[in-house]
């Protein structure tokens, strides 16, 4: 398939290389003017999701714009509970609500059933990608870890109280287990079909991995993780995983340990030395440039990049920030941060 022998899909089979690939969380988004025009169009943004052609769009705006070296699939994390039956609403200025909150009963009534038609879009927008990207571009698709999408069904929403949703683990950790379980059958489907649709390669984003305790972030993170990533290296041995568990500092190294996991993302608060001497002896490391830092621009950002890259020169290494684009982000300030990589 086009875009499978490529300098990123390379960099995640082991290839190390300078100047490395480079692409961003949130790179189709709301700080193009591109972006706010197309969604202005599609109406609500859960339309804009499941309009193949408009999704495919703004995938397609940030490749036009810059010079990247791969694409990531523009949806949401939280299809996956709408598809599974609860429902979802973003309220403008208030982010996403789902309701209501779920609970026992309302797991229950959970169902797989229509997942796919659901879903379907999505695979038709994976599909438009890979007839119109170049060849040369490769097509992330991706889906949220299940304690991730777990935490906003639980809360409603976006999560306020972690405090909370650990005492939930605590107190009927059955309940918790099911709706992991549910989330990783459901995960899986969805993200073999996207790879069946065409995509080259799969990140699961784990926003809300931080601030567990080791042995809740075994059972609610990293075994589903190992889990998903063995089902979908069964059935594409060839497809790259990234797993990106956010905050979890030196339990990172657990996740590069999977034998099924190709790169890891890390985050702006994990520090590049150990991530060069730990982690990358176990996996390619993408990632870790505060994405404020791309908001203030200018040498700030300059020095801090070209320092990131340095400390990855000679292992396999994917530049990319340690969170997405935030609105603010003003356009040209990420032309010059590509610039700076791939002039350094």
């Amino acid at each position: 398939m086009a875009g499978d022998d490529t300098l990123f899909i390379r960099t995640l089979k082991g290839e190390a290389s300078s100047p490395p690939p480079i692409w961003f969380m949130r790179q189709a988004g709301r700080y193009l003017p591109e972006y706010r025009a197309t969604r202005a169009e599609a109406g609500s943004f859960l339309d804009l999701c499941y309009n193949s052609k408009l999704a495919a769009e703004v995938t397609f705006q940030p490749i036009r714009r810059y010079a990247l070296d791969a694409a990531i699939l523009f949806a949401d994390i939280l299809l996956i509970p709408q598809a599974l039956g609860q429902h979802v609403a973003f309220e403008q200025g208030e982010g996403p609500k789902l309701s209501p909150p779920l609970d026992a009963g309302g797991l229950e009534r959970l169902s797989s059933a229509d997942i796919h038609k659901t879903l379907g879009p999505i695979y038709e927008t994976v599909r438009l990608l890979r007839a119109g990207l170049p060849s040369e571009v490769p097509l992330i698709g991706f889906a949220g870890a299940p304690w991730t999408v777990a935490t906003y069904m639980m809360a409603g929403g976006s999560m306020k109280d972690p405090a909370s949703l650990r005492h939930r683990f605590y107190d009927d950790r059955a309940f918790v287990t099911r709706l992991i379980d549910t989330l990783v059958d459901a995960t899986t489907a969805y993200l073999i079909r996207q790879i069946d649709a065409g995509a080259q390669a799969i990140q699961l984003f784990d926003t809300w991995a931080g601030g567990l305790p080791e042995d809740v972030l075994d059972a609610v993170c990293l075994e589903p993780a190992a889990r998903i990533a063995e089902r979908l290296k069964g059935h594409s041995p060839e497809t790259p995983i990234i797993l990106f568990p956010k905050g979890v500092g030196p339990a990172l190294k657990k996740f590069a340990s999977l034998g099924d996991c190709d790169a890891v993302g890390i985050d702006f608060a994990t520090p590049w030395d150990w991530a060069r001497e730990t982690i990358s002896p176990l996996a390619t490391v993408q990632g870790g440039l505060d994405p404020l830092l791309v908001v203030a621009g200018g040498e700030p950002m300059i020095a801090a990049a070209r320092r990131l890259k340095e400390t990855f020169d000679g292992v396999p290494y994917v530049f990319n920030l340690g969170h997405g684009f935030t609105p603010e982000t003003p356009p040209e300030h990420v032309s010059s941060l590509i610039d700076a990589i791939r002039s350094a």
